[in-house]
């Protein structure tokens, strides 16, 4: 399957990544041949270099290199927190208005078989600016709970911290609907159940504005929601639209 091209020039090209996609083969996925990079390569006919990542859950906005020189210059936007990103996803209960998340976030120990746990001493700044959207609320019982509170919110993390939207909510008690690793089993099990042929992890990279490593013009690209996301919000019936 091609993936939506958002934008291609002889350095580099920007798509929509789609949900469920790994950017680059992995030894976590050791049996998954299928990512964006091999796609890109069929599709372009050149090599492509990875600049950043998307979790495989996530969707939306990716940039690849044509060449490493050109992936490190990107790369070192991402490092400096010189780009802008941002995001868009739907997580449980009703999200305050607006506000800032100024959470650290240490490495975590992730060995399979193991629990997870943070390693100490590995702690880095992560601040994740937000804005609720929409708030939506479903007469469907949730655990001792009557009914489904969702919110639909714009998020903008300023550092690339790995997970860090994802845990970051969980820290702000709102965790993101279909996060395996953070969320809230019991709001997965209930939106899995009335929407199974949509559930994935509810987080889109709507928005990245980066400068072009060799023209030096700001680039702003902007990637539409993939259908299983805007299935579900379509769905949903506001409960009250924040201004």
């Amino acid at each position: 399957m091609t993936l939506d091209i958002l934008f291609q020039d002889e350095h580099l090209v920007v798509v929509n990544k789609p949900s469920g996609l790994l950017v680059h083969r992995t030894h976590l996925a050791k049996d998954e041949e299928d990512a964006v990079v091999q796609r890109l390569r069929d599709q372009t006919g050149k090599w492509v270099f990875p600049v950043h990542r998307l979790d495989r859950g996530t969707s939306g906005v990716l940039v690849m290199a044509f060449t490493p020189n050109i992936a490190r210059q990107l790369a070192e936007q991402f490092a400096n927190a010189t780009t802008q990103k941002t995001y868009h996803c739907l997580v449980r209960g009703f999200c305050d208005e607006q506000g800032v998340i100024d959470y650290p976030l240490a490495k975590l120990n992730e060995q399979k078989g193991r629990s997870r746990f943070k390693i100490e001493g590995t702690e880095r700044e992560a601040e994740t600016q937000f804005r609720c959207l929409q708030r939506f609320e479903l007469p469907i019982p949730v655990s001792r709970y009557a009914s489904l509170r969702l919110s639909w919110v714009e998020v903008r993390p300023k550092q690339g911290r790995k997970h860090q939207i994802r845990r970051h909510f969980k820290h702000h008690l709102n965790p993101l609907v279909g996060d395996s690793c953070y969320g809230c089993r019991h709001v997965n099990k209930v939106v899995k159940e009335h929407w199974p042929e949509h559930f994935r992890l509810m987080l889109h990279a709507s928005e990245l504005m980066f400068r072009h490593p060799v023209t030096n013009q700001a680039m702003l690209l902007n990637a539409t929601l993939s259908e299983d996301i805007s299935c579900v919000l379509s769905s949903l019936t506001p409960n009250r639209i924040v201004t």
